[in-house]
């Protein structure tokens, strides 16, 4: 054994922290026992609490295993793996390393030793029969499953939860003194008081009965814990919170600009509680001079506080249908930073003057208080601008020129963007109408209209104001970025162009206007949808970085999030920044850098995207179970190797024709067309062609929905080499702005 280093006497010179005990253990070149380590590194009995928490630190990251013996060895002498564990609801799952490269597929015996989203180091032990790196875990590193739930069984006996989220394939056994007063087939939640190892299942203790699957409401009660979305404030928040004032104090006005005079006015969704948002606009010679004011959240919610606490770890408001997760308490959300009409708020101005073009010429960004006029709908706005005459009203006559300026505005904004090249996909909304206990009782298509069009574009010019704003005064902050295609995705979008006969411009680097040059083409053919819906694929998606990039399908050079505080946390954090240079400081967020700051906000949107997505999943389910046997039309809206996914037609239900069943021959998928061909008789199934299905079987636990062909013979089948004459555009919009 090599002479170890030690320590000097005093700490300043050698810190205890994680590199000087890794140095340490490769120093040794062998494992070592932890109070080896400790007098090795000269450990004095005052600091082993402290060097417990670095090596608690150090087995955490992956950088340092214990072996069996309780031996601490140095991860990177094993040649391991380290990353974390994706399940898959058969059983098998996958490391997606840390370092990047290839995924290791993991067995189901494997997967028996960790639970989906654990962290784990792995050896690769060689290729499966597909040629994929296969690895077995050595250590689980970090285990993500503390809560679970999941419906309650019990069998032969035996009491057992089976997890709501499919990715954790394995049962969780509960005692029978451990399930509380939950009864077979309850939805409960239970705390895992065994992990799963190599030769035990893992085993938990029930902590809270929801109640019965088809409760009204108890879709979103399992979506909020499936995806461990935070529900509850903390009592430090919600006593902070109530000691805040109802109103506007004398003492919150002084160094602010008064807006009070100004016509501001918010236009929202009918059922809108939280209004972030007012505009004003009035003509300024050829060109507008267009006032955004945005509730001052930062005013009250201070950086470190219980309230920003809670934020922070929400990221965001989540919107289910028919109810809400608030990113903050409902005093502030709903009421002291809400603009609601004919009351004081106080708001952060961005103050525009933009020319006759769309340009912006000038901006000024300030403090202010605010009254709003009026609380406008799109429904309503939209009526008054289509027929003048239905103005009748005293609020009505006094806004109607302030509304036509807005909408004066808009067009040269929209205008702008079209010469920008910005990417705008048509899409079709759909609203889900529910009844009383919450069920949807009928799916309807929602009118985007020229009211939803200018409050976007006024929103858009105060984000890239903010930008560029920050950008001046060289302040970090979290910028909204949405980079161009990788090269892998360019790479399989031109080869599918090439098929079509089309091409994309700009090169190993397109640009913003070469897709939207390509959409333009496109426009009116009957492949319209499937080639839509190919270059909406070929994009990646936006996230929150202090790394500007731009957004590109935006097509601006720099974009953030301004205009959303009371219900986006970076949007918060941006207004602080805006202060901080306002006041010729620096604004440092607390506990966080920026990157790991961006990196959580853009964890919690994802987050929340997959919470209510599985919410409509099974509302939609809950919807299609009495329509089982009756046929309907729809779109390809994917392709893979085992089948296709059909989206039904006016109501965004979406359902999978297993590949079994597309007729009598072998069909081969073929990647590049994104479609499933047939050997023997030629027909294809091609992304975005139109078929006719019948609702086959409609699953509520996993919340699938199985197509059959309408007809067995193949009608609506589509004919060789179909083209998409699909009349439901993709649903999603480039990157997320």
């Amino acid at each position: 054994m090599r002479p170890m280093p030690r320590r000097s006497a005093d700490r300043r010179d050698a810190p205890l922290d994680r590199e000087a005990l890794l140095q340490a253990l490769r120093a040794a070149g062998v494992p070592m026992a932890g109070d080896e380590v400790e007098r090795a590194l000269g450990v004095a009995r005052r600091e082993r609490a402290a060097f417990r928490s670095v090596l608690d630190e150090a087995v955490r990251a992956g950088d340092v295993l214990v072996n069996r013996k309780g031996e601490l060895l140095v991860a990177e002498k094993l040649d391991l793996v380290r990353g974390t564990v994706q399940g898959h609801a058969d059983g098998f799952g996958f490391l997606v390393p840390d370092a990047g490269g290839d995924d290791l597929f993991l067995s189901p015996r494997e997967m028996h030793k960790a639970l989906h989203g654990d962290r784990v180091a792995a050896r690769i032990t060689g290729t499966d029969r597909r040629g994929r790196p296969e690895g077995e875990i050595v250590e689980v590193l970090v285990r993500a499953n503390r809560q679970v739930v999941g419906r309650l069984h019990h069998e032969r006996g035996a009491w057992f939860v089976e997890a709501e989220d499919r990715r954790l394939s394995q049962d969780i056994l509960v005692g029978p003194e451990d399930r509380s007063t939950a009864q077979p087939g309850d939805v409960v939640v239970v705390d895992l008081i065994a992990q799963p190892s190599e030769h035990a299942e893992a085993a938990g203790r029930v902590v809270e009965v929801l109640g019965r699957p088809t409760d009204p409401g108890m879709e979103i009660e399992i979506a909020l814990r499936k995806h461990a979305l935070p529900f509850r404030f903390s009592d430090a928040a919600l006593a902070q919170a109530g000691k805040l004032p109802a109103d506007v104090r004398p003492a919150d006005r002084r160094g602010r600009e008064d807006l009070r005079g100004l016509p501001l006015v918010t236009i929202d969704g009918e059922t809108a509680k939280d209004f972030d948002d007012a505009v004003f606009c009035e003509r300024k010679g050829r060109g507008f001079r267009l006032v955004v004011a945005i509730a001052d959240v930062s005013h009250y919610v201070r950086d470190g506080d219980a309230l920003d606490r809670d934020a922070r770890e929400r990221g965001n408001s989540v919107y289910f249908p028919r109810r809400v997760i608030p990113m903050l308490p409902e005093q502030l959300s709903n009421e002291l930073c809400s603009l609601r009409p004919a009351v004081d708020r106080l708001c952060m101005a961005c103050d525009m003057e933009i020319g006759p073009s769309g340009a912006i010429r000038g901006y000024r960004f300030y403090p202010a208080v605010m009254h709003s006029r009026a609380r406008l709908t799109y429904t309503k706005v939209w009526q008054w601008l289509c027929d003048p005459s239905t103005r009748d009203g005293d609020e009505a006559r006094a806004l109607g020129a302030h509304l036509d300026d807005l909408h004066a505005l808009y067009k040269v904004l929209h205008a702008a963007r079209e010469k920008r090249g910005a990417i705008d996909f048509d899409t079709v909304e759909l609203a889900l109408v529910f009844d009383d206990e919450g069920r949807i009782e009928r799916i309807v298509p929602t009118q985007r209209n020229d009211a939803h069009r200018l409050i976007e574009e006024c929103m858009l010019a105060a984000n890239v104001c903010t930008a560029d704003f920050l950008r001046e005064h060289e302040h970090p902050a979290l910028f909204r970025v949405h980079e161009g295609p990788s090269p892998e995705k360019l790479e399989a979008l031109r080869a599918f162009l090439g098929s079509t006969g089309l091409s994309l411009g700009g090169g190993d680097k397109p640009r913003p206007a070469d897709y939207a040059r390509l959409l333009a083409r496109i426009e009116g053919r009957p492949d319209e949808a499937l080639l839509q819906t190919v270059l909406l694929r070929s994009l990646s998606q936006a996230q929150y970085h202090p790394d500007n990039v731009g957004h590109f399908g935006l097509a601006f050079d720099a974009y953030t999030h301004f205009t959303s505080p009371i219900r986006r946390y970076p949007d918060l954090t941006v207004h602080r920044a805006i202060k901080a240079c306002l006041a010729g400081k620096r604004y440092v967020p607390r506990d966080s850098g920026w990157e790991a700051l961006g990196a959580h906000c853009s964890m919690t949107e994802r987050r929340a995207d997959d919470a209510t997505r599985d919410v409509e999943r099974w509302l939609k389910c809950w919807y299609m179970r009495d329509r089982i046997g009756e046929a309907f039309e729809g779109t390809i809206s994917g392709v893979a190797a085992f089948g296709m996914f059909v989206t039904l037609d006016g109501m965004n239900v979406d359902g999978l024709v297993h590949v079994s069943e597309l007729g009598r021959d072998y069909f081969h998928f073929d990647r590049v067309r994104h479609a499933l061909v047939g050997e023997r008789s030629g027909r294809v199934f091609q992304l975005a062609s139109r078929v006719r299905v019948r609702v086959a079987r409609v699953d509520l636990e996993t919340t699938k929905i199985d197509f059959v062909l309408a007809d067995e013979a193949g009608e609506g089948a589509p004919p060789r080499d179909a083209g998409a004459t699909a009349t439901r555009a993709p649903r999603e919009r480039a990157g997320r702005r």
